[in-house]
């Protein structure tokens, strides 16, 4: 008995013994399978570490001052949303109808604003040549910057040799506008030559009906329209170079390539019966109000050219691509392609930091003007843009318009020494259409040339 009382005690302490390795098996593994979990904040430890990497200028303000109005100002600011995100920098956006004074009295006193958003290039080359713009690629290589922006845009932000402004927002200016419903019902043809333009013209008079609705007043600022249409001209019968050197003064307006633009157009403006209101409604109409007669039923005339800023003149309600829509304005000589007038803002460093070096290159991608054209605000100038941007198949159309242009050029009034530009240009367009003759008019402009 004593024997089989052993035999169950040791089988006892067995089972105890087993139970208890067998019990603290669990235990020892889920230490193992928890391991992942407690490796986790260590694989997060890269993604802690990248502000510190791209944060360099973190708390630094760069302002970017511009003439742009409250409501655009808004929309350029919402474009750095996600760069002050990522590089900690704070990016201000400063609208005034004073830019260019302020730009110029900021800069001439040592305390410039960071960055100007310049409307037009004429300051932007004045500034450059007095010494207040920084020359881009100091920071900025040559390579990055066409691989971003088209030649031409580059030879528009040099000045004397030096980048000194990143094109950034671009208007469409060699547009021409059309009732559509009533076009379609007349069964006219979209001209793509400027011959067929011609041959529409006269067969639109011989119905009676002006062809034409153009207007050039504009209080101080008269003639200005007339402008853009000697430029448009001059871009289909003479070459880039030589619009280039007109603009910089070393072409005379008194050649015979400016007069020929001139004359061109008169085949149009002072053709019996081709503008609405012959050439009084031409110098007494506002330009804002020149193209209304389009949406008159029957209209008081059918074509109308001017940019695509055009719309925001036109009645309330109306709708582009209905009532209204528009075609690129034919070339004239063959030789010179589908030459574009343009418009458009240029950005440029005025006050050099390294926060505000950061700024200027963030305009050399898609992301620096997305904001913009998804509000319908501008056609973008840097590469890469996606098509689906565009809210619209009007902004997509401009945007076509420019990608498959042979070549574009700034609009040169606003390029030439502001005497000449927004001074005899204008008012010698004005007296052109008063009656005044193409010997008397050209001289005229010439003669405000600054001598230096």
């Amino acid at each position: 008995m004593k024997k089989l009382y052993g035999l169950l005690g040791l089988i006892l302490v067995l089972s105890l013994l087993l139970a208890a390795c067998g019990g603290t098996q669990p235990a020892t593994e889920e230490p193992a399978a928890e391991e992942p979990a407690a490796e986790e904040p260590m694989e997060e430890e890269p993604a802690a570490e990248e502000p510190m990497e791209e944060q360099p200028y973190a708390g630094q303000t760069v302002t970017i001052f511009s003439a742009a109005g409250e409501e655009q100002a808004a929309v350029f600011q919402a474009t750095f949303e996600g760069f002050m995100e990522r590089t900690g920098i704070n990016v201000v956006v400063e609208g005034s109808p004073d830019f260019e004074t302020l730009a110029v009295v900021r800069s001439e006193a040592g305390d410039p604003y960071d960055i100007l958003n310049f409307p037009q290039p004429g300051l932007m080359r004045s500034m450059a040549a007095d010494g207040y713009l920084v020359d881009l690629n100091e920071f900025i290589t040559s390579d990055e910057v066409t691989a971003a922006i088209s030649p031409d845009w580059i030879g528009l932000g040099t000045v004397e040799g030096n980048l000194v402004g990143l094109m950034h927002g671009v208007d469409v200016k060699s547009l021409v506008w059309y009732p559509k419903d009533n076009w379609d019902a007349m069964g006219f043809e979209i001209p793509t030559t400027w011959d067929e333009l011609l041959a529409l013209s006269e067969e639109i008079g011989g119905m009676g009906v002006a062809p034409w609705c153009v207007g050039i007043e504009s209080g101080g600022a008269s003639g200005w329209p007339a402008t853009d249409w000697v430029e448009d001209v001059m871009l289909r019968t003479t070459s880039p170079e030589n619009y280039d050197a007109w603009t910089d003064g070393e072409l005379a307006f008194d050649s015979p390539e400016v007069r020929n633009a001139f004359e061109t157009i008169d085949d149009i403006w002072f053709s019996d019966g081709w503008v609405l209101g012959g050439t009084t409604g031409i110098l007494s109409t506002n330009f804002g109000d020149s193209p209304l007669p389009l949406f008159d039923d029957p209209p008081g005339c059918y074509m109308h050219r001017q940019a695509s800023f055009i719309p925001n003149f036109f009645p309330e309600g109306s709708e582009i691509g209905v009532d209204v829509d528009y075609f690129y304005l034919p070339g004239i000589d063959p030789a010179y392609g589908s030459p574009v007038l343009t418009s458009g803002n240029l950005v440029s460093l005025a006050n050099d930091t390294g926060a505000g070096r950061e700024v200027m290159r963030f305009f050399l991608t898609p992301e620096s003007v997305e904001s913009e054209v998804k509000a319908g605000n501008t056609i973008a100038a840097v590469n890469g843009v996606p098509d689906d941007w565009y809210p619209s198949t009007t902004q997509l159309g401009y945007a076509s318009i420019l990608a498959n242009a042979t070549t574009y050029r700034f609009d040169g009034s606003d390029l030439m020494p502001p005497t000449v530009g927004q001074g005899t240009f204008w008012s010698g367009a004005v007296d052109w259409v008063g009656g005044a003759s193409l010997d008397t008019v050209l001289p005229a402009i010439d003669a405000a040339w600054p001598s230096e």
